[in-house]
């Protein structure tokens, strides 16, 4: 699953118009455009400034990618980041909000943030001409904010309805709480949000600490993807970005700024009966961004896959697991997941059941699925999974957003940006008999990581889980 994204936008999307071809126009072919590279630059105080242009774009998306998220907090401190994210957009010394907000909506364009769990991300998607201001707003609000204590106060309560909303949304909650046992007691395990005690408590200092600590030059990448200029970007981030503060101990990027953090096998159960359904995730420790097993793993969750019963074709699905639980009821969904950190991951299964008399065979044969992979992945499955995960990566390139989003991911967690080409070409060399060195090395008799919430009395016990990891008896 990838992090969550918790938006705080303004101003108006854009809509790209169609556009008619004539008669007797020429148009360029595939055959004779050519392939978009990544332009990078490190400024003389650390800051990296990574472009893809598109010299015919009428839109760019430009934006900082910062190496801080939630994983930068203390638990005293927990929800600081994406409180910061919040009030970034109640003004700074040289716009109010309402100044921020017209100029934005005046431009057309699009601001955004997010924070997660390792990053946290502002970015304008723009017409091409305005992108000089796009920058400017951006280095503004991440260098100027303003943090009045008014704010903050306001800014409480629309967190906390946030976290409402959140709580809400089950597959959100049991993520978390998977994550809080599997890496209990360190920063990957706390939410994103925070507590309410620490929403409720965290004060202007905390901010301005945060900011202080984590938003330095060495630690962000400044990302254009359509309609910009590479040295014209250079030359606006020397404008704007020059007087960021650099860490006292700078650490290149794509290199561990944390202790290492550890996987527990553990299981938490919150047991209600009044849920019509049971939410299961299980999970083994998976891979880093930057780990050599990391597309073999991608490509063995591909193999699972996910499947709804909802689909008119979920019976015709050719992953083996949702043949076998279509074929019995066992679910009404499940999701695979490949979740990865800058030095560990989460790699499972996410299930959803109305069939709690049944629970017990649904996670018997899912993991006996998992340890097949030990033994007999077929070609044809790792081919089939293969071309789905050559299609969903390519796919998710879609537009300048996502190409920005690509770009600085990449360069913050692993220093570099392979290419479309480089992606599918590792994807390809993905063999069967990996599929089966990884299971061995991730799945065969390792811990794993329960999270189940709702009616879950028929989930067996996690000893009993823990033996199909090792178990070939179908």
């Amino acid at each position: 699953m990838a992090s969550r994204a918790l938006s705080a936008s303004l101003g108006r999307s854009l809509r790209s118009a169609g556009r008619i071809a004539r008669p007797g126009r020429s148009f360029a072919t595939a055959a004779n455009i050519p392939s978009p590279f990544t332009e990078v630059s490190t400024l003389s105080n650390g800051l990296t400034v990574a472009t893809e242009a598109h010299p015919h774009a009428q839109t760019a998306t430009v934006g900082v990618w910062i190496d801080a998220g939630s994983r930068a907090e203390t638990d005293a401190t927990n929800g600081t980041a994406h409180f910061l994210e919040h009030m970034a957009f109640k003004g700074t010394g040289r716009r109010n909000q309402h100044a921020l907000e017209l100029e934005v909506e005046n431009l057309g364009a699009h601001l955004n943030a997010y924070t997660s769990r390792e990053q946290t991300v502002y970015y304008a998607k723009s017409f091409r001409k305005d992108v000089p201001k796009a920058v400017d707003i951006i280095s503004d609000i991440l260098q100027n904010s303003k943090l009045e204590g008014s704010a903050i106060e306001r800014e409480r309560d629309v967190i906390l309805r946030e976290q409402q909303e959140v709580d809400k949304q089950l597959e959100e909650v049991v993520f978390d709480h998977l994550h809080s046992i599997a890496f209990q007691g360190q920063p990957l395990g706390r939410t994103i949000l925070g507590p309410k005690a620490n929403i409720l408590s965290i004060k202007k200092d905390d901010l301005s600490s945060y900011i202080k600590t984590n938003y330095t030059a060495d630690r962000m990448v400044l990302v254009g993807t359509g309609g910009v200029d590479h040295a014209e970007l250079v030359k606006l981030a020397e404008q704007h970005f020059s007087t960021l503060p650099v860490s006292a101990k700078p650490i290149p990027l794509g290199r561990a700024a944390h202790p290492r953090t550890k996987f527990y096998g553990s299981e938490v159960r919150i047991r209600n009966d009044e849920m019509p359904t049971a939410h299961i995730a299980i999970a083994v420790e998976g891979v880093s961004w930057s780990s050599p097993d990391y597309f073999p793993m991608l490509v063995m969750q591909s193999i699972f896959g996910n499947w709804d019963r909802s689909l008119g074709a979920s019976p015709l699905l050719s992953s083996k697991l949702s043949h076998i639980i279509s074929k019995h009821n066992l679910a009404n969904s499940y999701m695979s997941f490949s979740t990865s950190y800058s030095d560990t991951g989460l790699w499972g299964i996410y299930l959803v059941s109305e069939n709690l008399m049944n629970l017990d065979d649904l996670v018997h044969f899912t993991l006996k699925e998992w340890t097949r992979m030990s033994t007999a992945p077929t070609d044809i499955e790792v081919e089939r999974a293969k071309s789905q995960l050559r299609a969903s990566l390519l796919l998710s390139l879609d537009g300048t957003t996502a190409v920005a989003e690509d770009i600085g991911r990449q360069l913050v967690t692993s220093g570099r940006r392979m290419t479309p080409k480089q992606i599918e070409n590792a994807v390809d060399a993905v063999t069967p008999a990996e599929i089966q060195r990884v299971a061995q090395k991730y799945l065969w008799d390792k811990d794993i990581a329960v999270a189940a919430l709702g009616s879950v009395e028929g989930l067996l016990d996690y000893n009993r889980l823990r033996a199909d990891m090792s178990s070939l008896i179908y």
